[in-house]
């Protein structure tokens, strides 16, 4: 569910995906499990990154690739079988060798917050697993986020 840019790919900072929460998805007590909303987290960037064009392949020409190195989440309600999630990604933070990604997942009938996920993700040279500087094409595509994170992270 992200913008097109004219060009066959989705919006480069933003995107969406839904789909209903899975039976084996649920703990003991009828709620999602709460390692799912980081697997959640996690295919919806990797969605993303493919709907965009900077997917696996693209990584891979430029002689890198994404991981996770910090996850933080803030769980606000469960989500419960017969719930269906949109999952939004909004890229926050592209500098250096880091990018940060901030996932909410909620009810798609009518936005109901479940949970957060802030995530840290490094680029790799895929030679040697080295941490690198991120490819400029993607830091100047996140630019304005960039500078908006930082502004408000420098506020009081």
């Amino acid at each position: 569910m992200g913008v097109d840019d004219g060009q066959g790919h989705a919006d480069p900072l933003r995107f969406s995906l839904r789909w209903p929460v899975r039976g084996y998805e649920l703990d003991s007590r009828g709620h999602v499990n709460n390692a799912v909303y980081l697997s959640w987290a996690e295919e919806v960037a990797t969605a993303h990154a493919e709907a965009a064009g900077y997917g696996r392949a693209w990584s891979e020409e430029h002689g890198g690739g994404w991981v996770i190195r910090r996850t933080e989440i803030t769980y606000h309600r469960p989500a419960a079988y017969g719930d269906e999630v949109e999952v939004t990604v909004q890229v926050e933070l592209v500098r250096g060798a880091r990018g940060v990604r901030r996932t909410t997942i909620r009810r798609a009938e009518d936005g109901e917050l479940f949970a957060e996920v802030l995530t840290e993700w490094v680029w790799v040279r895929l030679s040697d697993g080295r941490p690198t500087a991120v490819p400029r094409e993607l830091v100047q595509l996140a630019a304005v986020a960039t500078a908006a994170t930082l502004a408000r992270r420098r506020r009081p």
